[in-house]
């Protein structure tokens, strides 16, 4: 098909026109699309700057209640601090308030106490202004009784008749003065029997029935190897103990003790009032015992400490005789504590019959410390020539004399027994013991041997 210019023209033109209307919307287009891009940009531009301001108001908004916290939580501390001020200030005025009314009231009482003393004078003022009057008035009363009259006077010059005034010596006095046969109570008297350096197998050995009957015969302890400390040690109120296994001391004495209620014959000892003394003679006088002492040794003589809270304590003439002992004693009214250190079983071991030239002699034995400064020249001992120690057989009479000083004694207890009264406790035993040749020793003292403490013990009430 051909198509004419001017259709070509006309549909160039409007191809044009097409064309160029196509154009100018996209150049539009073009201009509509940059201008949404510019306002991207300002958004953009705006958002952040929208994000930055909410995020200053954010921190602000913050700090303000950070800020606020504090404060609050400032104020919370200064009222809480203010609250724990007042109440302490409150518990200190409450105290003094205490205080106040504490000292009011000890003034009152103080105010009332002296009122009361005031009116305590005046009512004794009071009495003695009354008693004053009633004395002014009593020489009043009696001189008005001015009426002398003869026949009153005359009346007890007729009462003093000599028939009257013989039923009045009646002599009430005399049941008073009474000889007491025993005592004014029912305590017993108390014996201890010391016979000195008796050993327990020498006790038992002997013939000696009258000891042995007063009871049971035990093998004891002494708490010392010598005459002085071991009497000392008695004295305190220890007996020789039996050294007993699986108990405590303060066990044993709480019953060694106790044994003196039997022994006195009485339930209440109260055991404090030996504190502090520890002294029994001293504890016996606060009982009401009649104290005394007879020993034979004159290491306890009446100027050592063994003389303490004794009503009597003598040193006998002669070491070795109980006998004169008896002679010296003395019962009646209140109960007695006798000590009776018996010197016959002590070394040279002599009866009271027994010349003095009979007796044996043991060189360094006799009178240790009287003659101690003849063998001292210059503060040092003189050279001695040595001296061959005793044999065995020598020390086996020796033995045998003690034994027979026992049997001896048997016949003075058997008196002893005859001449105290009725409730009498009688203890008797030994300071210590003795040896006679055991691990080459002789005697008693500076030695550690079970023959030196073994000891017989044995006691009784009479009757």
């Amino acid at each position: 098909m051909t198509v004419s210019s001017k259709q070509r023209t006309s549909s160039s033109g409007r191809s044009k026109t097409s064309s160029s209307k196509k154009s100018k919307p996209a150049s539009r287009k073009k201009t509509a699309k940059k201008k949404p891009a510019a306002k991207k940009k300002t958004a953009a531009k705006k958002k952040p700057a929208k994000k930055k301001t909410a995020a200053k108001k954010k921190t602000t908004a913050k700090k303000k209640t950070a800020a606020k916290k504090k404060t609050a939580a400032k104020k919370k501390t200064a009222a809480k601090k203010k609250t724990a001020a007042r109440k302490k200030t409150a518990a200190r005025k409450k105290p003094a308030k205490k205080k106040t009314a504490a000292k009011k009231k000890t003034a009152a009482k103080k105010k009332t106490a002296k009122k009361k003393t005031a009116a305590k004078k005046k009512t004794a003022k009071k009495k003695t202004a009354a008693k004053k009057k009633t004395a002014k008035k009593k020489p009043a009363a009696k001189k008005k009784p001015a009426k002398k009259k003869p026949a009153a006077k005359k009346k007890p010059a007729a009462k003093k008749k000599p028939a009257k005034k013989k039923p009045v010596p009646a002599p009430s006095p005399a049941p008073a003065i009474k000889k007491v046969s025993g005592r004014d109570d029912d305590r017993n008297n108390f014996i201890i029997v010391i016979l000195d350096s008796c050993r327990y197998d020498s006790f038992m050995t002997a013939k000696n029935p009258i000891m042995r009957g007063l009871g049971e015969v035990e093998r004891r302890w002494s708490y010392a190897t010598w005459t002085a400390p071991s009497h000392y040690n008695l004295l305190t109120g220890l007996m020789p103990h039996r050294s007993p296994s699986n108990v405590y001391a303060s066990e044993y004495y709480k019953k060694d003790f106790l044994k003196y209620n039997e022994r006195l014959g009485t339930k209440d000892i109260s055991f404090r009032s030996l504190i502090p003394s520890l002294y029994f003679p001293l504890y016996l006088q606060k009982l009401g015992y009649r104290t005394c002492a007879r020993v034979s040794l004159p290491v306890l003589n009446p100027r050592t400490m063994i003389n303490n809270g004794f009503d009597s304590f003598r040193l006998m003439p002669k070491h070795n005789d109980m006998a004169a002992m008896l002679d010296d004693m003395r019962f009646g009214g209140r109960p007695s504590f006798y000590l009776l250190n018996v010197g016959e079983t002590h070394y040279p071991y002599a009866l009271p019959s027994e010349p003095k030239n009979d007796w044996p002699r043991i060189s360094g034995v006799h009178g240790v410390f009287k003659h101690l400064d003849d063998h001292v020249v210059g503060g040092k001992l003189k050279d001695s020539p040595a001296e061959r120690f005793f044999d065995q057989e020598k020390l086996d009479k020796l033995r045998a004399r003690q034994i027979e000083t026992i049997d001896y004694l048997d016949g003075v207890i058997e008196r002893l027994f005859d001449t105290v009264p009725k409730n009498t406790w009688i203890t008797i035993t030994a300071d210590h013991g003795e040896l006679f040749g055991e691990g080459g020793y002789f005697g008693h003292g500076p030695i550690n041997h079970e023959k030196v403490f073994e000891v017989p013990f044995v006691e009784g009430k009479i009757r």
